[in-house]
């Protein structure tokens, strides 16, 4: 088992801070963090002359990267491509993310997830499946001719799945309660998103076992002192979790330090990028569902200005985070590992960077570029 030592550069374990300590891997796994002084005589060291080692992000929605939608391409090649974009920009697991289409290329979607988890491709930690469950009212950039109700066929196909992590975004409009039950007794995790649901609406979905949020504002009933809709309910909610795209352009920065100072917790506000094919690539316009999508001045959009997910990488939204909306640094990391980790119940050995965790890490150097990527202790870029 190879075994070698990450040196020079502090490291943010998930929790603290640490100087003069060194990352011990064995393999896949950490063995161990110790001082550097500590070090066993002998062993390999990569020195890092500086910057900061931190766990890798765990990014819950990415439709697409490095030129691949994954709805075009829902094979574990596919995924493979996509995952291989984002592990540039520091994220270590993702869950590729199908969007509303036909039932199959939803499952085709899935069953390429199952097999790139079974065969170990670097970075694919399960699948994201939003749509077509959801709200014509809140359509966004998905398809409405697509859009549906869940049937009785549906859920029974869903419940047959294997993989897990399986995150599944569904409005409350078009699947009802009981499903969401039903579908979460099977270790499916609902998110409410694209839904016009109001606050007691929202409310009996998590109490039925919808535990997340998909994009927090995007897409969904807002909040009003008379109607707290779907962003109410979130925040209220302290068992709710929910992802937020620190882009710039879906959500502006006084919200999102409003829905931080507010989320009732233990739930977290997640980093996620809703990543599209732009990411990591040079080209500006590529097809949705057979409508042009074009990238300008980092925004993404239809050709009638409907926001089409976004051209944001993790370390892109960890930096927006902590330069814009002002979090601290070490909290954005958080919300960029540990926080998915723990809403999708992998934190046991991801998430942080302790003895006998995945040795899943970012490098981050001074001016917080990504300077060193390793997925399971390997180094890939």
């Amino acid at each position: 088992m190879e075994r070698f030592a990450l040196v020079g550069a502090d490291i943010f374990d998930g929790e603290i801070r640490r100087s003069a300590h060194a990352l011990v891997i064995a393999g896949e796994r950490i063995a161990v963090l110790v001082p550097e002084g500590k070090l066993p005589a002998g062993i390999d060291r990569v020195e890092l002359g500086g910057g900061l080692l931190a766990p890798g992000f765990i990014d819950i929605q990415v439709n697409g990267g490095g030129g691949v939608l994954f709805n075009d391409a829902p094979t574990v090649d596919g995924i493979a491509a996509i995952c291989a974009a984002h592990a540039r920009f520091g994220s270590t697991a993702l869950l590729p993310t199908v969007i509303t289409d036909r039932p199959d290329v939803t499952f085709a979607a899935i069953a390429a997830a199952t097999r790139a988890v079974d065969a170990g491709v670097r970075g694919c930690l399960g699948v994201h499946v939003e749509g077509p469950f959801l709200s014509q009212a809140r359509k966004g950039a998905h398809d409405p001719s697509l859009i549906r109700s869940m049937t009785e066929e549906d859920l029974q196909a869903l419940l047959a799945t294997t993989v897990r992590p399986l995150l599944l975004t569904v409005a409350p409009e078009s699947v009802t309660a009981a499903r969401i039950g039903r579908l979460t007794a099977a270790g499916i995790h609902v998110s409410l998103g694209h839904t016009e649901a109001d606050f007691d609406t929202a409310n009996a979905a998590f109490a039925a076992g919808a535990g997340g949020v998909t994009h927090l504002f995007n897409a969904m009933s807002q909040f009003g002192h008379r109607t707290p809709g779907l962003v109410g309910a979130t925040l209220a909610n302290g068992d709710v979790w929910c992802g937020i795209i620190a882009d710039g352009h879906h959500v502006h920065p006084a919200a999102i330090a409003l829905a931080l100072r507010a989320k009732t917790g233990p739930g977290r506000l997640m980093a996620i990028t809703d990543a599209m094919p732009t990411v990591g690539v040079d080209d500006d316009v590529f097809h949705l569902g057979g409508r042009r999508v074009e990238r300008r001045d980092g925004r993404l959009t239809l050709e009638d200005g409907t926001l089409a997910g976004s051209d944001l990488s993790m370390i892109g939204a960890v930096r927006y985070l902590a330069d814009t909306v002002g979090v601290d640094l070490d909290e954005a990391l958080r919300m960029a590992s540990l926080y998915p980790a723990q809403y999708l119940g992998v934190d046991a050995d991801r998430g942080r960077l302790a003895d006998g965790f995945r040795a899943d890490i970012v490098h981050l150097d001074d001016a917080r570029d990504v300077a060193g990527v390793w997925i399971g202790g390997v180094f890939v870029g």
